[in-house]
């Protein structure tokens, strides 16, 4: 099973998420990768479209390799296995995570443009990621959720590892994934376009 791009695998998990179509749902995007695959969700359950800022704090020397996340509102995920088998200093995950919420700050001004987030109070909200390693920057984006009191928490996710689906399962009250690999060597595989996003791209979906 291979998609050919973010949209189609948005509107795989749409037909998945029908169920969610009366409950007028708010469709979040993770920057950049999963926000066209959340367009394509909302294109088929409706509801509204917007953004959660969340970084994956990345191995120094293997970048795609989550150490752990942060996420707006302070929000902070740590990998105690990648951290302990890595060995990166305090001092290291601290400067790394001093770059990333600085991304954040920078990709909310740019994404955004001032605009204030859809309210989340309420809400049955369906966070979307285009695939998850290590599941970090979805938990992120759970527990940012969380703190804003929505009537429910659905992850979709097109593609991701037994570990990452298992700590999500903890965080979520619904996941919908519909391949999960013996062995993911990495969420790209998974797509035969997996090209990376600029930023116009993704407030273009936004617009």
């Amino acid at each position: 099973m291979v998609y050919s791009d973010r949209a189609s695998a948005g509107r795989t998990l749409g037909a998945l998420l029908e169920h969610l179509r009366t409950s007028n749902p708010l469709v979040l995007g993770l920057p950049r990768g999963g926000v066209p695959v959340a367009a394509a969700v909302r294109e088929v359950i409706g509801g509204d479209l917007d953004i959660l800022l969340v970084r994956k704090l990345g191995v120094p020397w293997q970048p795609e390799l989550a150490m752990g996340a942060v996420g707006e509102d302070g929000v902070r995920v740590l990998n105690p296995d990648v951290l302990s088998h890595t060995a990166v200093s305090p001092r290291r995950l601290a400067s790394i995570e001093n770059a990333e919420r600085a991304e954040l700050e920078r990709r909310r001004l740019v994404l955004r443009g001032g605009a204030p987030p859809v309210p989340l109070d309420g809400r049955t909200v369906v966070i979307v990621d285009d695939g998850m390693a290590t599941g970090a920057t979805v938990v992120a984006a759970c527990r940012v959720a969380r703190l804003h009191q929505p009537a429910r928490i659905v992850a979709a996710i097109p593609v991701s590892s037994e570990e990452a689906l298992q700590r999500v399962t903890a965080e979520a009250d619904e996941v919908v994934c519909p391949w999960v690999p013996r062995s993911l060597g990495g969420v790209g595989a998974a797509y035969r376009d997996f090209h990376q996003l600029a930023d116009d791209e993704v407030t273009a979906l936004l617009c």
